[in-house]
């Protein structure tokens, strides 16, 4: 995973295309996806709306499902691209297929830029029907339109979100995946786990993940999230405060859904 991939590919799949110059500026590759913090984002890349945040990382955590393997994510979208299964993998373009698909077609381009892709909708809990029709600029006082859209996220996302959970307990994690790492959403910055200059170097940081790397093969623990650290240095590792559980935004008391 090349940064030209990553700059460009990637970042439109999640819905983030303006950072794509960021991104490219700073070389971030498949490499430094796999280590990069939320305190990463807000200082290097000047990402600081914490929703984009959560986008970002919640495409990193889809990566690491899949072992970082592009063929595998790219046969799974290609699946389901004319049907609606499968919505983890969902790209924000496919999502906005969706919506116009139910009959919202007035509202899906407002879905552009806004960082609501499937792994959002599938891996957060805390994003509902609300979330998504702020992000459509659907307004409160059309009681139908929201009714309408409740029962196709229903039918859409209710079977995988149980899915998920199901292979989450199933290997010993009761919560969805999370990408609670050191400083990333849902927990504030600690100063005991402050970079200097050279340990925030997102270059100096990347690491590549590990071969055969699989999110449930080892010793039967689930290394879908990062909470074995495995991918970081030792002097990072050593600083990092433990894992907390729950949504990764959860620990934001008002998440503003914008398309800008």
């Amino acid at each position: 995973m090349d940064h030209h991939w990553v700059a460009k590919a990637w970042l439109s799949d999640v819905g983030l295309p303006q950072y794509s110059q960021a991104f490219h500026n700073h070389l971030v590759d498949g490499r430094m996806l796999n280590s990069l913090t939320r305190r990463d984002l807000e200082r290097h890349l000047n990402i600081t709306k914490k929703f984009h945040q959560v986008s970002l990382l919640l495409g990193i955590e889809l990566l690491h499902l899949l072992s970082f393997d592009k063929e595998a994510l790219q046969a799974r979208r290609i699946q389901c691209e004319h049907q609606n299964v499968d919505p983890l993998v969902w790209t924000s373009h496919r999502v906005i297929k969706w919506i116009k698909d139910i009959d919202l077609k007035e509202f899906a381009e407002n879905l552009l830029n806004s960082g609501v892709h499937g792994a959002v909708m599938v891996l957060d809990p805390s994003f509902n029907t609300d979330s998504m029709a702020t992000a459509l600029g659907i307004q409160s006082g059309k009681h139908m339109v929201r009714r309408h859209l409740v029962e196709e996220m229903k039918a859409l996302i209710g079977s995988a979100r149980a899915d998920t959970k199901q292979d989450n307990e199933r290997i010993g994690q009761g919560t969805p995946p999370t990408l609670l790492r050191q400083n990333s959403v849902g927990r504030p910055p600690s100063s005991t786990g402050r970079h200097t200059d050279d340990e925030g170097s997102l270059r100096r940081r990347a690491v590549k993940p590990p071969t055969g790397f699989s999110p449930k093969g080892r010793n039967g623990r689930d290394l879908s999230c990062h909470g074995s650290y495995g991918s970081l240095p030792r002097e990072v590792r050593d600083q990092t405060p433990p894992r907390t559980e729950g949504s990764p935004i959860r620990g934001y008391t008002s998440i503003e859904v914008t398309n800008v």
